[in-house]
């Protein structure tokens, strides 16, 4: 059976750490990284599943951007954007990313993962 995996790109290693914790008890192969430029050379290398991305990052590039690159490129792949200080609308955020604010439940987090996931199985089935 195929192990779903989960980038997680954060830069708070205390909150990167905690996700991954809680996605690793759920069942999920999760990959880390602490900026978007590390999450892109994953992306280059390894099939990923879903993302969960903070907003602010370090490198001059933000989790919007990631998310934005993820869209334009067709990767089909969920994303959950999660921030404490930006509260984006829903049509500015690229693609089908949804946005978390922070500070955000695991439980919700581990809820939104799984169903991003099965909805994207659902819709490549069909």
């Amino acid at each position: 059976m195929y192990q779903r995996t989960v980038l997680i790109v954060e830069d708070e290693i205390l909150i990167r750490m905690l996700l991954a914790d809680t996605l690793l008890d759920e069942g999920y192969d999760v990959i880390e990284a602490g900026s978007v430029l590390e999450a892109i050379a994953i992306l280059g290398q390894r099939k990923v599943d879903a993302v969960v991305t903070d907003v602010d990052m370090p490198g001059g590039l933000s989790g919007f951007d990631l998310a934005q690159m993820i869209s334009d490129t067709r990767m089909n792949v969920p994303i959950i954007i999660a921030s404490g200080r930006h509260r984006p609308r829903p049509d500015e955020l690229p693609g089908d990313a949804i946005f978390v604010a922070k500070p955000y439940g695991l439980d919700a987090i581990t809820t939104m993962v799984a169903g991003m996931i099965s909805s994207e199985r659902q819709r490549l089935a069909s």
